[in-house]
């Protein structure tokens, strides 16, 4: 009760800082409107009637890795509402592309008050946390109204659990609240029981990331945008890249551009509102950009295009030849990306040596010869000129490598399974 009160009172101190970042004013972020009150749980009620399965995916990744598990449910049991929320206003426009399928609340902040309006207004079934978001208050109060809690796709690095155990009894809190905690891999179950969750509650289901289907269209719209950009011509993507990064990048580009002078690069920011930023940065430093959202025709001398459009990365990615995965020379504050969009697609990836948020996925793909790790900058470009001398992988090609994952494929409908029993 202590260590929760004391908490209480460091998020009070805290959350003005909070909120003026989630808050802020920011290119190309879609704004909250007169819909910040529900982060003080002045929600509103819902549409149903029905108790609703209530998921919360904090920001973007989450959301996007929701979507499969969402479909997997609504197929399985169609008359069943569920309720998404999000912390951002990002995440909150890739759930809104789900349509009536869900409904959408922005999530509550750790104050026993605004859950408690939250509760009273939603009135959940059950709550789903997609990967590792956990809040003290949150969970206490949740739990406190006999409503079940699992963690979906839950992962913890290393780095994360040495963290958890400097403020072990913290993290004891949460430890009661939890009814199941479902693991993307062993070493993020054993991480979990090595911080208390027993056995008994975790279970390895793997990770929700795999199960992504590349739909015809977009291989189609893949296609048409290769047309546009060249055929004849190397290019690459740098997908997902963080503030830091893009210099590098572009400085791997201009190595690139030595030996390949018509190579094109696809830059693509992880965050919509360092879109105008990148895009005058990359003409600073005199590359010939071009944006996805001015519909200026690309040519021979264009050396950047600029993805600043949300949604469309597997569009992007299916357009190239080789993928680079930001989030990896950031140092140790990203931990990288998901390099599974590319491989969906056949695309071969590189990341950079920052990658433990997803270290088993990339072992797993490098063993496989899906992936290669690049030790810095001139490493990853060594390997991007490999990749631009050896001959470019057919369709044909392309499909097999992709026919790797298939064999990881159907995890959402093994986690609505789980869910609904």
């Amino acid at each position: 009760m202590l260590i929760r009160i004391i908490y209480t009172l460091l998020l009070a101190l805290a959350s003005p800082i909070l909120l003026f970042g989630l808050y802020k004013s920011k290119p190309n972020k879609p704004k909250f409107g007169k819909r910040w009150k529900e982060h003080f749980g002045f929600t509103p009620k819902l549409e149903s009637t029905e108790r609703p399965i209530w998921i919360h995916a904090v920001s973007v990744g989450e959301s996007i890795a929701a979507i499969p598990l969402i479909k997997a449910l609504k197929e399985k049991r169609p008359e069943q509402p569920i309720l998404v929320t999000t912390t951002t206003s990002t995440g909150a426009e890739q759930i809104a592309k789900l349509g009536d399928l869900i409904e959408h609340r922005y999530m509550p902040i750790d104050f026993a008050f605004a859950v408690k309006g939250f509760l009273k207004a939603s009135q959940p079934k059950q709550m789903l946390i997609i990967e590792t978001e956990l809040w003290p208050n949150t969970l206490n109060e949740v739990h406190k109204a006999d409503i079940p809690i699992s963690v979906v796709n839950a992962r913890l690095s290393e780095k994360s659990c040495k963290n958890y155990a400097k403020v072990q009894p913290l993290f004891n809190l949460f430890i009661p609240c939890l009814d199941k905690v479902l693991c993307q891999t062993e070493s993020d179950a054993e991480r979990f029981e090595h911080l208390g969750i027993s056995k008994e509650r975790l279970e390895v289901t793997g990770s929700i990331k795999f199960d992504i289907q590349i739909s015809q269209d977009v291989r189609e719209k893949a296609k048409a945008l290769r047309t546009e950009l060249g055929h004849d011509r190397p290019v690459w993507i740098a997908a997902s890249t963080h503030k830091g990064e893009d210099e590098q990048v572009l400085e791997a580009h201009r190595q690139v551009l030595v030996s390949h002078p018509d190579a094109l690069l696809v830059l693509v920011p992880r965050h919509p509102e360092r879109f105008d930023n990148v895009f005058e940065l990359c003409q600073k430093q005199g590359f010939n950009t071009v944006r996805r959202t001015s519909q200026t025709e690309v040519t021979e001398s264009t050396q950047v295009y600029l993805g600043d459009t949300m949604g469309e990365m597997l569009t992007l990615i299916g357009a190239t030849d080789v993928c680079f995965m930001g989030g990896s020379l950031a140092g140790d504050k990203i931990g990288g990306h998901n390099v599974l969009e590319p491989a969906a697609l056949g695309v071969p990836v590189i990341t950079g040596p920052s990658y433990y948020n997803f270290k088993e996925i990339v072992d797993l793909l490098v063993a496989h010869s899906l992936c290669e790790v690049g030790d810095n900058i001139k490493d990853i470009t060594n390997k991007l000129s490999q990749h631009f001398i050896s001959e470019v992988p057919s369709d044909t090609e392309k499909f097999q490598k992709s026919k790797f994952l298939s064999n990881y494929t159907n995890i959402a409908n093994r986690l609505a399974t789980l869910i609904l029993e």
